[in-house]
């Protein structure tokens, strides 16, 4: 993915930036809540090798929230923040399965 500008941006193209043979026995769905000027709420939800992203309330249930500042994930999203750092740093913090978070590092070229 070219480098985003916004929170919008990267949502928009997330999954330009899916894997999906690293998906296929995986089902997911995941919640972003971002604050900070570019703030918001959005979702992925991974299903057997397929991808779906938006904004808003996500479809269904979620299994696991991220939280985290805007600037923060959009530094991620472009590969200028390491997201493992980023957590360990307090940056980005997670609620749920944490072993989801873990995958979306496999799930999607973040940072590519």
């Amino acid at each position: 993915m070219a480098r985003a500008n916004s929170i919008q941006e990267v949502f928009d193209n997330m999954c330009s930036v899916f894997v999906a043979e690293k998906a296929q026995s995986d089902k997911a769905t995941i919640r972003f809540e971002f604050s900070g000027d570019d703030g918001g709420k959005y979702w992925v939800k991974v299903d057997h090798g397929t991808c779906a992203a938006g904004s808003g309330e996500p479809p269904e249930a979620t299994d696991m929230t991220i939280l985290c500042n805007a600037e923060d994930w959009l530094a991620v999203s472009n590969g200028d923040l390491n997201s493992m750092q980023a957590f360990m740093a307090g940056k980005i913090k997670v609620q749920g399965n944490m072993g989801l978070a873990l995958k979306l590092n496999t799930w999607f070229k973040i940072g590519a």
